[in-house]
């Protein structure tokens, strides 16, 4: 097949982006065979992704496993947010619901030195973490498997979790809604189910002033940041139109115990 080819056929399945993916696709193919085979998954509605088998986030090439979440390009703007907030003084960073372990090891990259912990309930989301993170990730339920050292020590708390309202994931492109875990799409009734439950356990694993960051949908923001402040969080709502990510901010007050 020739590129020309390709973009026809990408083109045909409804691929906006025709040219730029067979661009890609033919410089990770190895053999016409290997081409052909790629073409026929992303066709078929396999994210590109995991068609290649990696995304680029921050600037990195991150590994993505088949089922697994695939970070978007719009949470680059929760990384950034999250190293801005840390400050040169971060020591202890921990991304809950990490999927891939993207944010977490953007934000690790950014600062330098801080311990870096991840954790997803997912096994093949942890395998896939382990691929890309320079740190410990842990399997278990949001909290349960950190360490219980790091209690009152966590510097970044980061969780993009689930927010897609339960009712809302079957009008998700197929891409995300045929091959991306449920697990790591849906937020429940209201999108707030993880998300309440991130919020609640944060004050006893921040350190003082420490901060949890959370990505959520801009109307569920303001639902989120009571949550926070009835969790004994300040809130903050941080919002990029150009990136289209809302971001919800929790200070733990820095004279805590």
């Amino acid at each position: 097949m020739d590129s020309e080819s390709v973009v026809r056929e990408l083109r045909g399945a409804g691929c906006v982006f025709a040219e730029e993916e067979a661009r890609l696709l033919v410089s990770a193919a190895r053999d016409p065979g290997e081409l052909r085979a790629m073409v026929d998954r992303r066709v078929a509605g396999t994210p590109l992704e995991h068609v290649l088998g990696w995304v680029e986030f921050c600037g990195a090439r991150v590994v993505v496993e088949p089922g697994v979440f695939v970070p978007r390009r719009r949470t680059e703007f929760l990384v950034r947010t999250a190293v801005a907030a840390a400050g040169p003084d971060a020591r202890v960073v921990v991304d809950l619901c990490c999927g891939s372990g993207a944010v977490g090891a953007a934000v690790h990259s950014a600062l330098g030195r801080a311990e870096l912990h991840a954790v997803d309930v997912d096994p093949a989301a942890v395998r896939c973490a382990r691929r890309n993170i320079d740190g410990r990730v842990h399997e278990g339920d949001l909290y349960e498997p950190l360490p219980a050292e790091l209690r009152g020590r966590v510097d970044v708390l980061v969780a993009n979790a689930p927010y897609v309202p339960s009712g809302a994931i079957g009008s998700m492109p197929r891409e995300a809604r045929d091959h991306e875990r449920r697990i790591a799409l849906d937020g429940g009734a209201d999108g707030l189910r993880v998300q309440r439950r991130v919020a609640a356990g944060a004050p006893g694993w921040l350190a003082p002033g420490g901060r949890l960051l959370v990505e959520t949908g801009e109307r569920q923001a303001a639902g989120l940041a009571e949550v926070f402040a009835d969790a004994g969080l300040e809130p903050e709502v941080v919002r990029s139109e150009e990136a289209d990510c809302t971001v919800v901010v929790g200070s733990r007050d820095a004279g805590a115990r």
